[in-house]
């Protein structure tokens, strides 16, 4: 008999940590390990403030390959686009072929319950195709949102045989040309296939770091030899998790589950900027109502930088008060940045509080510590806007 049977206690079964193809690779390289979003991930190779470094100098390369790679396909561009509408606020009747857009699934109360890629191909024979890249932790939420809720025609198709890289920096371009990829006059968001070190990709010239780089989807099994060729490049360093976020925060960009949730509008985000004008003004996606007054009258409380006097990071979870001690606020994203050379952090404060140059209080570890409000992001972007 067994002990479960003998106790009739639950037994509870918690699920390994899946691994992605580029799991040995990373250990090779001596990284620490570590479960993330149900991953074991590296969150840092030769140590975070020099890989974070060596991505604003140069070029890192980031494993990426646990987040959602997918399809929706109809029978044309119209009709999967209106059904992709029909859940996020951003235009996708009017994203052109080999395009990229960021946008968000949104509940009834305008509540984001994820943030995403969406890129139309160029080549005509999938008209009708759009490509999405979701976060780890939600792609199977996700997906059944997806699901449950596409017209009769249009259907979802995991990719979940693509890994996925980022290389990110000034010199990311430089690297891609040398491999071979045709890609060194696409402007930031542009989309498409091309070659890498002789391997069939699909990149995008985006990513999450703030700096000119690409996203590079790839057949799983052909992502080690992608990897090695990369790596192999004299500019090119592995990045793990730990300087991905710090680069990220510095870029002033939102972490889902951080920074945004169900109970976080686009507005109060500062994301208005991803609703193009025609889906503000005619709404047709969940929340809508909300996302229109709001924009219309302004948000209760706004998403806003911080930077905190002295060398001291304000964690996630940070309490935020006035001058004369109000609550108004927390932080939901705060650490050291190599960059700024100082403590960063960005949280939500109540409207009136969210200009820059207002004087607020951290309350860290107990401790009352000035700070001021800022403008995002913290290190300017440097996106390729084209010539």
């Amino acid at each position: 008999m067994s002990r479960a049977a003998e106790t009739a206690d639950p037994v509870v079964i918690e699920a390994a940590p899946l691994k992605t193809p580029l799991y040995d690779e990373h250990v090779a390289l001596g990284a620490k390990m570590v479960p993330f979003a149900g991953y074991l991930m590296p969150v840092q190779y030769a140590g975070i403030i020099a890989e974070h470094q060596h991505t604003r100098a140069a070029a890192g390369l980031f494993d990426v390959s646990h987040m959602g790679q997918a399809r929706l396909v109809g029978p044309d561009h119209a009709t999967t686009a209106l059904a992709l509408e029909a859940l996020v606020p951003a235009d996708i009747l009017n994203l052109s072929p080999g395009r990229q857009r960021y946008t968000q699934f949104l509940d009834g109360n305008a509540g984001i319950l994820d943030d995403l890629m969406v890129h139309r191909p160029a080549d005509p024979a999938e008209d009708g195709v759009l490509m999405l890249v979701v976060n780890a932790a939600r792609k199977a939420d996700d997906y059944a949102h997806l699901a449950a809720r596409l017209p009769a025609g249009v259907t979802l198709v995991t990719a979940d045989d693509r890994a996925l890289l980022a290389l990110q920096g000034p010199k990311a371009v430089d690297v891609m040309v040398r491999l071979g990829a045709a890609v060194a006059d696409w402007p930031f968001m542009s989309a498409g296939p091309t070659r890498l070190a002789g391997i069939d990709v699909h990149v995008s010239r985006s990513g999450y770091t703030g700096e000119d780089g690409f996203e590079i989807s790839v057949a799983e099994n052909d992502v080690v030899a992608l990897w090695r060729a990369l790596v192999a490049d004299s500019d090119v360093a592995p990045v793990g998790l730990g300087a991905r976020d710090s680069l990220r925060l510095e870029g002033g960009l939102c972490l889902y589950g951080h920074d945004l949730d169900t109970g976080t509008t686009p507005v109060e985000a500062g994301l208005v900027w991803s609703i193009q004008k025609r889906r503000r003004e005619e709404g047709g996606f969940p929340g809508a109502d909300i996302v229109q007054q709001q924009i219309r009258d302004g948000a209760p409380r706004l998403r806003v930088g911080i930077r905190p006097e002295g060398r001291a990071p304000a964690r996630e979870g940070t309490e935020i008060q006035a001058a004369d001690g109000t609550p108004i606020g927390v932080v939901t994203s705060g650490g050291f940045g190599p960059t700024v050379g100082g403590p960063v952090a960005m949280g939500y404060v109540a409207a009136g509080h969210a200009a820059p140059g207002t004087r607020v209080t951290l309350v860290v570890r107990g401790k009352p510590l000035p700070a001021e409000v800022v403008a995002l992001p913290f290190v300017p972007a440097r996106f390729y806007r084209g010539r």
